[in-house]
């Protein structure tokens, strides 16, 4: 397999998914059939122009163990958490936040003419940190380079290094490389993703995308690649891409909603610590 031709690992088709207080959501990561792709544990996109799917939002909930990303392209959320921290992203912004030994939190639609669009994507932290102290920060579209590509495309840059440039979410860990695409019909992807250790996924959110290898992939579905280097493909259409690649931890992992560990008796105390409230609660 040549460096511009990587093959997919698995393809995914998003099933619709009910979350927080009746959100509806496309689940690709997280699902039966593929419960995670080390580092990465679920890849949720909501996109909605009727207010009725998605209003009611995400309540008060706890994490423990990992980290969340939230990359919204049309509208924003509002945020609110155990540690006091308030805040808001819109169109193009990204919310890091590092749940860590555990922390409540609050995510609230905040649409714009009533249309949301976004991810979020839950990125595992090694044993070594999952008990660090909860951290979080939101990034304004204005933050985040935006870069040219080769026939008309255009690379916002969140996470890792591309060409000269660097992303500003710099404390994800595991090399993170993090990128939202958009590419007219007839466009060439050629994207270098790091170290051939790494695993790589790619989310079309619009349009069609034709692989070097001859894969086509299509609106709402993920590919997954082992070891991949570097993605290449040609836009038949206008498209829209979600791509990271990050360094596998290669841990167990254990998993029970909203709590991401190592072990089943630490999701049990996280269970526990939850219930007696040794997580803060939102004021």
């Amino acid at each position: 397999m040549s460096e511009t031709s990587c093959q997919p690992l698995q393809i995914i088709e998003a099933q619709t998914v009910t979350d927080g207080a009746g959100v509806q959501l496309q689940r690709s990561l997280g699902l039966p059939e593929r419960e995670d792709f080390d580092p990465f544990l679920l890849l949720d996109e909501i996109r909605s122009d009727r207010p009725a799917d998605y209003i009611e939002g995400f309540p008060p909930h706890p994490h423990r163990g990992f980290q969340t990303i939230t990359i919204m392209r049309h509208g924003g959320f509002r945020h609110r958490d155990s540690l006091g921290n308030e805040g808001a992203i819109g169109s193009g912004g990204v919310q890091w936040m590092k749940a860590g030994g555990g922390i409540v939190h609050e995510e609230m639609p905040a649409p714009e003419e009533g249309r949301l669009w976004g991810y979020q994507l839950w990125f595992n932290l090694p044993a070594a940190h999952k008990m660090d102290a909860p951290e979080w920060r939101d990034i304004p579209a204005a933050d985040i380079p935006q870069l040219p590509l080769e026939g008309g495309g255009r690379l916002r840059l969140i996470a890792g290094r591309f060409r000269d440039h660097e992303g500003p979410l710099d404390k994800a860990g595991q090399e993170l490389f993090l990128t939202d695409v958009s590419l007219p019909a007839g466009a060439r992807l050629d994207l270098p993703l790091g170290h051939t250790r790494h695993h790589a996924l790619l989310h079309v959110g619009e349009g069609r995308l034709q692989l070097d290898d001859g894969t086509i992939l299509r609106t709402g579905q993920l590919a997954l690649f082992r070891h991949c280097p570097r993605l290449a493909g040609t836009a038949l259409e206008d498209a829209m891409l979600l791509i990271a690649a990050a360094r596998p931890i290669g841990e167990p992992i254990a998993r029970g909603g909203p709590f991401v560990m190592n072990y089943p008796q630490e999701l049990r105390q996280a269970v526990e610590d939850w219930r007696t409230g040794r997580m803060g609660q939102i004021a």
